[in-house]
């Protein structure tokens, strides 16, 4: 009686061994007389022969076609020297048909399957049932499944719950735009889609919970990215009676025990601490990238006597910065290649780029009739340039020139291959502002949210100075990417209620609407507590290597927020709205 076996998990150990294969027909080859088949699973591939001596399954054999999916028993045999596959786990044995059966045909696939070809994404998605069947999405899909299964693990063995939270709850903004969801029991009222377990998860400390987890579908109405979906996945994590090092050690040991367990990678500990108005001089971003260096270097001091006007309007100014970008080789571009990072430049929101170059015969600048021998000395110097370097200078308002600076820093990193695709580097921001101004309003936003405590003794800020608040607010970055925030949480009914009326000017009636349900439990003794939540998607796409979490999703959305597989979203019977209480405005 014949074995089951995956297609991967046959070896030298089963020979002799009458198996039972089942799969796909990955590729077909005929050979002198003899029909070979690699018949593919989750697992691996097997090869498969089909010889005349058993007419039935050889005839059969003939007829299979990519994708075909197929049942095969035999035994299993080594492979004749010289014919082995090094490249495969089962490359070292083949399977001699003694029975075939076809489970299913299939049409000629859209794209191949079994090859790893680029294939237009919108193709990839219409048809996602091939697309899975791919090695690289498999794979890609094993990875998250295991940093999930590490961290409920995790999780389960430090005493903390994982609780559902509901998926139909009320409409409170979170900065971006809810999915809305009809109720037919409450004709004209809804239901929001959470954006995330926020308030639930508190409330949860305030039912005492003490230590919360879950892995939570989150939804969004806003644009998607390469980085970014209509609905997504995320680590949500809360702790009762906590401080910012409390949650983030538990969290710094949460990553490095996934990333152990689901990787066979080590991360170094601790992992760096970054203050947030460092990290934005240093590498002019809150989220830097810290797989190499080139630290930006301020260079004001240098210009504050120079004739150039605009240079020196900048150094003097204390809402300005002048930034050198080291770019290690330049000296060797053309200036053609100058003027291209020029406009790279401006593509980025600068007026335009300063450059010099350190070359063997002297040095070079596109202002060198502006420039003197003195100040390119000590220009040199401040940025730490070698000889056969060039320096590009970013001039501007402090925010602008930091996010210009910091962006050609990426570039340049690019261009040289310095972002190290299979490098981790992890690190904490810490010490956010509280608030920000709000670009079209002009009045004052939360940096993280509405519910985030400020550093212990800063309560005497929120009516002097609101700005000059920080944040009990730390985010983990990798690789330039944020992989999520978290923060200890406003636990005082009276100072949550000033954050709602005096900062944000929100209405009584408006506060008691939206957020009454969470100012009436914060009544009832709310102990101190704080958490995190961690982009799942985003994550196992930076595990994976994937420059999209597209990849690491098994049915994604495309960027316009449409499901091309089913065709969603799509109207709905009329009935159906009407039942709804709802009816579609007419297009003109």
């Amino acid at each position: 009686m014949a074995v089951r076996f995956s297609c991967g998990g046959v070896g030298i150990a089963q020979a002799g061994t009458v198996v039972d294969l089942r799969g796909w027909v990955n590729r077909r080859r005929d050979h002198g007389g003899l029909v070979f088949v690699d018949i593919r699973d989750r697992d691996g591939i097997t090869q498969v022969v089909f010889d005349p001596a058993l007419p039935e399954a050889f005839a059969l054999g003939h007829t299979l076609r990519n994708e075909d999916v197929i049942a095969v028993a035999g035994a299993v045999r080594a492979r004749p020297p010289g014919t082995e596959n090094p490249k495969l786990a089962t490359g070292a044995v083949e399977v001699a048909a003694s029975e075939l059966r076809v489970l299913s045909r299939s049409q000629t696939p859209p794209f191949p399957v079994n090859e790893e070809v680029d294939v237009d994404e919108s193709l990839r998605m219409q048809y996602r049932y091939l697309d899975l069947r791919r090695p690289r999405l498999q794979r890609n899909l094993t990875i998250r499944h295991k940093l999930v299964k590490a961290m409920r693990d995790f999780f389960d063995e430090r005493d903390f719950l994982e609780i559902e939270t509901p998926n139909l709850i009320k409409s409170t903004p979170e900065g971006a735009r809810d999915f809305l969801v009809p109720s037919r029991i409450s004709p004209g009222s809804f239901y929001a889609l959470p954006q995330s377990p926020q308030l639930l998860k508190q409330i949860l400390m305030i039912g005492g919970i003490g230590r919360y987890m879950q892995i939570a579908r989150c939804f969004r109405d806003e644009d998607s990215r390469a980085d970014r979906s209509v609905e997504f996945t995320q680590l949500d994590v809360e702790m009762s009676f906590v401080e910012e090092d409390d949650v983030m050690a538990v969290m710094e040991e949460c990553i490095v025990y996934v990333w152990q367990k689901a990787l066979g990678h080590a991360i170094p500990q601790p992992i760096v601490r970054i203050e947030y108005a460092d990290a934005l001089r240093r590498f002019g971003s809150d989220k830097p990238d810290l797989r190499f260096e080139l630290e930006l270097r301020d260079v004001a001091p240098l210009f504050a006597d120079t004739p150039i006007q605009f240079l020196h309007g900048h150094a003097r100014s204390e809402g300005s910065r002048i930034v050198a970008v080291r770019y290690p080789g330049g000296a060797s571009l053309s200036r053609r290649d100058f003027d291209a990072l020029t406009e790279t430049a401006k593509s980025f929101g600068a007026g335009g780029l300063i450059w010099i170059s350190f070359a063997q015969d002297g040095w070079k600048s596109s202002i060198a009739k502006l420039l003197d021998d003195a100040t390119v000395a000590a220009l040199r110097e401040a940025a730490g340039a070698q000889a056969g370097d060039a320096l590009l200078l970013v001039a501007g308002p402090s925010a602008e020139a930091s996010d210009v600076a910091g962006r050609l820093r990426l570039h340049v990193g690019d261009r040289l291959n310095l972002r190290d695709a299979a490098a981790y580097a992890f690190c904490w921001v810490v010490d956010f502002p509280l608030f920000e101004r709000d670009p079209e309003t002009g009045g004052l936003a939360p940096t993280h949210h509405p519910f985030t405590a400020p550093l212990p003794g800063q309560d005497a800020l929120l009516d002097s100075d609101p700005l000059a608040m920080r944040a009990q607010h730390y985010d983990l970055v990798l690789n330039g990417t944020e992989l999520g925030s978290g923060s200890i949480r406003i636990h005082d009914v009276d100072f949550q209620h000033r954050i709602f009326a005096d900062v944000f000017k929100l209405p009584e009636a408006e506060i008691a609407d939206r957020f009454g349900f969470f100012m009436e439990a914060l009544r009832y003794g709310a102990p101190p507590h704080g958490g995190m939540a961690w982009g799942l998607d985003r994550l196992a796409a930076l595990a994976c290597g994937a420059t999209s979490i597209r990849d690491v999703i098994a049915f994604p959305k495309n960027q316009n927020g449409r499901d091309l597989m089913m065709d969603a979203p799509s109207p709905v019977p009329a009935g159906a709205l009407r039942e709804l209480g709802l009816e579609l405005k007419k297009s003109r």
